[in-house]
This record gives structure tokens, C-alpha cells and sequence, in this order.
């Protein structure tokens, strides 16, 4: 196990060091940079242009900024962010929370409703019920995120005036404990269904499939003839099983809800990791962005590597090579 463990951190540095330079080099290829930009909001002089990048290294070959940035990050620097006067990591310490709590808590929500329907819609199979989930997730498939996030901000912000209409929390409210709890899950419930819908389509999809094909092996019809009840055959022996590629889909929903969150907190006002790398990306600041891809790259990376090991747990049958 501790060689498993040190091997796939090796990996882990490996991809990390990989996702690094190549998104450095790719940010690079893109024309300007912020000097650019704020030339176009400001009357630079061509001299105070060439400062400011001699200042901040961008007049240094694409190579030698490359080397110099990875010899920041081995410690743990990332940089300046000149559009809001503070440090790359100081910025992304304060927003990456937002990012994280949206992004788990709709990974835990599509997986426990996708999976509790794809249960469901095996076990009543060629029955009304599993028509009516079947129709539900190809909707719920079909429809893109912001899509649903406009219809929700429609129907219970103008229309109901339920949920607020952006913000992660009230400003100013002065909530502790229990009720700044709430009142955040207040704010995030219409970014999060948005948010998770599609995946609760795949996972009911993929646990329909995996719960089907478990229930024709041998131990579920022994089970069965033990006299077990169905509730319990299906929820205590069977779901185990069924649940390893849904933990595997996990892993690869982690990586894509990081890349939605960029237009589910611009639509929502949430000022997280996806927020932050829009407004990096219009203002041409590199670094901010940078440091964006490389946190977002990082806790995609360490959520894999979990998923990993909660994979053996589930199937002791998985070899450790």
C-alpha cells in the first residue's frame, strides 16, 4: 500500500508538472498581455509599457519565464496579480473555498439522487416508474446547465422571490454558526441544481445499467433464495458492487463541475474560482490564471487519487500495483 501510495504521488507530481507547462505555454500563445490591457483603459507611454513588463519579467524569452514561474511555485508563490494589487495565492485562498463547496456539494447531491434513481428504475424495470425516471434524466440530459439556471432565476427569484438572485451569502447580515450555514445554502441551491442536474441524468443512467447487470449474477439469486427481502438484497447486497463505476464517474465529474462552475458563478454572481478565471481571462492576467488552472489542476489531481483508494476499499478484489 505505501508503494502504491508513493507511486501514484510521483504520478501526481509528474501530471502536475505536465499541466503546468502546458498551460503555461498555451496562455502565452494568446496575444497581449495586461500591460495591453490597461494601455487600452489608461495613456501609457511607450516607455512606461516597456517598464512595467521589464518589471514584472514579461519581457524575458517564453522559456525563461516558464523556468523562473516554476521556481516560484516549488515555493508555493504564484505570482502577483496587478489588477487586484495582492498576491496570486492570497486571492485564491479567499475564493477557492466558494468553488469547493459548490463543486462537493453537487458531486454528493448528483451522485445520491442519480444513483437512488437508477435503484429505482431497475429495480420497477419495464415498469411505468422506469419510464417516468428514464424520461426524467434524458430531460434533465438534454438541457444545458444555463439553460436551468435561467428558468430557476425566472421562476423562483422574479417570479417567487424565494431564493436570491446572486451572492453566496447576505452581505453585511452579521449570521454565525447555524444561520450563516443556511443562509449560504440559501443562496447556493439554484447554483447547485443547475449545476448537478446533468449529472444526476448520468449517474441514474450508469447505476440503472450497473444495478441490471449485478442483479442477474449468482450471489443475488442466492441471496434471494435465502428468502432475503427485495428491499434488502438490492440496497444491502447488490448496490455495492454497482456502485464502483458510479465512484469512478466521481472522479471525472470533479474535473468537469470545475470547468461549469465558470459560467455557473458568472451567472450567479459567485465570486469563486470560476469568476475569477473569467475575469483573468478578459483583463489578460496571467498569473491569476495561472494560478486558477494550477489549484483547479491540483484539487482534480488529489480527488482522483482519493477516489483511487476509496475504489480498493469498495472492491477488495482491486490488486494494488
Amino acid at each position: 500500500m505505501l508503494r502504491y501510495i508513493l507511486r501514484r504521488l510521483s504520478q501526481a507530481v509528474l501530471v502536475m508538472l505536465l499541466v503546468v507547462i502546458g498551460s503555461f505555454f498555451l496562455i502565452k500563445m494568446a496575444p497581449g498581455d495586461f500591460v495591453d490591457t490597461l494601455a487600452g483603459t489608461s495613456d501609457l507611454t511607450a516607455e512606461q509599457m516597456a517598464n512595467l513588463r521589464a518589471r514584472y519579467g514579461l519581457d524575458q524569452p517564453v522559456p525563461v519565464q516558464l523556468m523562473y514561474y516554476i521556481a516560484r511555485l516549488a515555493t508555493l508563490d504564484l505570482g502577483y496579480s496587478p489588477f487586484n494589487n495582492a498576491p496570486v495565492l492570497d486571492i485564491l485562498v479567499k475564493r477557492w473555498p466558494v468553488t469547493a463547496i459548490l463543486v462537493v456539494t453537487s458531486v454528493s447531491i448528483s451522485m445520491v439522487v442519480g444513483t437512488l434513481l437508477g435503484v429505482m428504475a431497475a429495480r420497477f424495470s419495464g415498469k411505468p416508474v422506469d419510464l417516468g425516471i428514464s424520461i426524467l434524466m434524458l430531460l434533465f440530459y438534454a438541457t444545458p446547465n444555463f439553460i436551468i439556471a435561467v428558468i430557476l432565476i425566472l421562476i423562483f427569484s422574479i417570479k417567487m422571490n424565494v431564493f436570491p438572485i446572486a451572492g453566496f451569502a447576505t452581505i453585511a447580515s452579521g449570521y454565525t454558526g447555524w444561520e450563516y450555514i443556511r443562509d449560504v445554502a440559501w443562496h447556493l441551491a439554484m447554483p447547485v441544481t443547475a449545476l448537478c442536474t446533468f449529472f444526476i441524468a448520468i449517474y441514474g443512467r450508469i447505476g440503472r445499467a450497473a444495478m441490471l447487470e449485478v442483479l442477474t449474477l449468482d450471489y443475488i439469486r442466492t441471496a434471494r433464495g435465502k428468502g432475503l427481502t427485495e428491499r434488502r438484497v438490492i440496497y444491502v447486497h447488490a448496490l455495492r458492487n454497482a456502485l464502483l463505476p458510479l465512484v469512478t464517474m466521481a472522479g471525472l465529474q470533479v474535473s468537469a463541475l470545475v470547468g461549469g462552475a465558470v459560467l455557473i458563478e458568472t451567472i450567479f454572481g459567485l465570486n469563486g474560482m470560476g469568476r475569477t478565471a473569467f475575469d483573468a481571462v478578459f483583463q489578460r492576467d496571467t498569473n491569476l490564471l495561472l494560478g486558477v488552472l494550477f489549484v483547479s489542476s491540483l484539487s482534480v489531481v488529489v480527488v482522483n487519487f482519493i477516489i483511487d483508494l476509496l475504489y480498493m476499499v469498495l472492491d477488495p478484489r482491486v490488486e494494488i500495483k
